[in-house]
């Protein structure tokens, strides 16, 4: 059963010493299905959210995003164009706890409702992640991942899809093709969300205001927080965000976009573990469908291979032309699920 905000309030009061709160409402949009979550105001003004996990799957995000905001101080915030969300207590309750943070202003965005604008002030924030010190994951000891362990572990979900049986040879060998082409793991890793979505995005107008869901934090593939753009619809969105990153950064990694594609087509592959992890004949059966519509639109596709020709690098464009025959993908993280934005 739901905790009422009234609830939710006693125990906000209980995390926060001297807390006084004056109001208190149900917050569904920022608040995600696995935890009961209120928006309060407070006596002296503020306005802050508090959390309480229903599910064990959402105490460990919970716990892991407590480790990762604890990570990015006041000095790391100030780097970054945009909020994020800061911890200010904690309450025992049921075996969990509840989180009280600030909260965040502006909208979650969802991906089919993204502009060219609104994914450049995407592309702008996620350049601003990947440019924070390293010492920032090392120092709290976050996974550190080098290009090898981003496609050994590639190599793994590979791998454990094909036993399945269920993963058309065709794509396997798509995938086993880049995952043996040296020069698109050339990159340099960087600070990485880890986790991002369209609904990561708060923001007002034209302009992202915060950034949420931080459970993921770590050292790696900047690719893994810009593959899931190429699902939109509108290919001016994914060009217009990685454009943006990319004028941002000033860094020129050539490969990233033919490697975001790789993530999103592994991505299906995740979706299909999952569900055969979880035993649910529904998600295999989706699983499988998305795979048979990605082969249906990559196969025979010469002008756009996901390995790039030896003789020139891939460009943008290459990887825009390549997104617009793969669905959307799933979303990222140990638990696939369907984008909530997809179709």
């Amino acid at each position: 059963m739901a905790r009422s905000p009234l609830t939710l309030a006693a125990l906000a009061t209980a995390a926060v010493p001297g807390l006084e709160v004056v109001g208190a409402a149900t917050l569904s949009s920022q608040g995600g299905s696995d935890a009961d979550s209120a928006l309060l105001s407070t006596r002296d003004g503020r306005s802050l959210v508090v959390r309480v996990p229903r599910t064990p799957a959402a105490e460990n995000e919970q716990s892991a995003d407590l480790v990762a905001l604890r990570a990015l101080s006041d000095g790391v915030r100030s780097r970054l164009p945009f909020a994020v969300p800061r911890m200010l207590g904690q309450a025992p309750i049921d075996g969990t706890r509840a989180l009280v943070s600030e909260f965040v202003a502006g909208t979650p965005l969802q991906l089919e409702a993204l502009t060219p604008d609104l994914a450049a002030s995407i592309g702008h924030a996620i350049a601003a992640i990947h440019a924070l010190p390293t010492s920032v994951v090392a120092d709290v000891g976050l996974p550190q991942r080098r290009p090898t362990d981003v496609v050994r572990d590639a190599v793994v979900t590979m791998d454990r899809a094909a036993a399945t049986g269920l993963v058309p040879a065709a794509l396997l060998k798509r995938w086993e093709a880049a995952a043996e082409d040296s020069t698109l793991w050339q990159f340099t890793p960087a600070v990485i969300n880890g986790a991002l979505g369209a609904s990561s995005f708060l923001a007002v107008g034209e302009s992202v205001t915060g950034v949420l869901g931080w459970s993921h934090l770590q050292v790696g593939d900047p690719a893994r927080d810009l593959f899931w753009m190429l699902g939109a619809s509108d290919p001016a969105v994914a060009e217009s965000g990685i454009d943006a990153y990319h004028q941002a950064r000033g860094l020129h990694d050539r490969q990233v976009g033919r490697r975001a594609v790789f993530a999103a087509e592994l991505e299906v592959a995740r979706w299909l573990l999952h569900g055969t992890e979880q035993r649910s004949t529904e998600i295999v059966d989706d699983a499988v469908e998305m795979l048979s519509a990605l082969l249906d639109r990559v196969q025979g596709d010469v002008t756009n291979p996901l390995v790039a020709e030896p003789s020139r690098s891939a460009t943008l464009t290459d990887a825009i032309e390549l997104s617009e025959s793969t669905p959307p993908a799933p979303a990222s993280g140990p638990a696939p699920s369907r984008h909530p934005d997809s179709p």
